[in-house]
């Protein structure tokens, strides 16, 4: 079970997430916050897996507040729930120790699929969010941007296999593939069809 806290200061926002997860097996809701001193108090007091945060809030930022999370309690997943794509936002929550970022403007679905990637511990960006310019900044550790799971579904891509073969093989679904594909693109600062297959074979992810 996924136990999820939320903190946004519209709570309109908070209103429709939880419209959404209403009826999500494996979700639950434990507590949500309009500020970041409110949202310390529900992680010291509910424990949950996930911390879904605003950047720009009221008394405490989410990216303060993420870092204090991390801190005491670095088993938490944090994933960034913001209006800003600029680098500079998205550099500061990932520093913080955000594992996820994604757009205020995204459909619930896709918050709905950020939540549970990074709950596995994994990473998730919207797919909107240019990430070409964090990956130029780290050119020479590309691989260290990549998780374990895209790491595998490289060494796979290596091998000619397709997204519902890849899906298969590590019992995921296609569309959830297809997200990695798309991210790990843009994390290596990839373009076109065949790039991701000419980088897996050239760093040899086939072993």
């Amino acid at each position: 079970m996924i136990r999820l806290a939320i903190a946004e200061d519209h709570q309109s926002l908070i209103d429709g997430i939880q419209l959404l997860l209403e009826y999500e097996d494996d979700i639950s809701i434990v507590g949500t916050a309009n500020d970041g001193e409110a949202l310390l108090e529900i992680v010291q007091k509910k424990r949950p897996t996930v911390v879904l945060t605003d950047i720009r809030m009221p008394k405490m930022d989410g990216i303060e507040a993420a870092k204090r999370i991390k801190k005491f309690n670095p088993e938490i997943k944090i994933l960034s729930f913001s209006m800003f794509d600029q680098t500079d936002a998205i550099k500061q929550m990932l520093n913080a120790g955000a594992t996820g970022y994604i757009l205020k403007n995204s459909s619930l679905s896709e918050v709905l699929n950020a939540i549970r990637t990074v709950a596995k511990g994994e990473t998730y960006f919207d797919a909107n969010i240019n990430t070409n310019v964090l990956a130029s900044e780290n050119n020479t550790k590309k691989k260290g941007l990549l998780t374990k799971r895209q790491i595998e579904i490289l060494e796979l891509i290596a091998l000619g296999k397709t997204s519902r073969e890849i899906a298969d093989e590590l019992f995921i679904g296609t569309h959830t593939v297809d997200t990695h594909r798309k991210n790990m693109a843009r994390i290596l600062g990839l373009q076109g069809k065949g790039e991701l297959m000419r980088y897996a074979l050239e760093k040899k992810y086939r072993f």
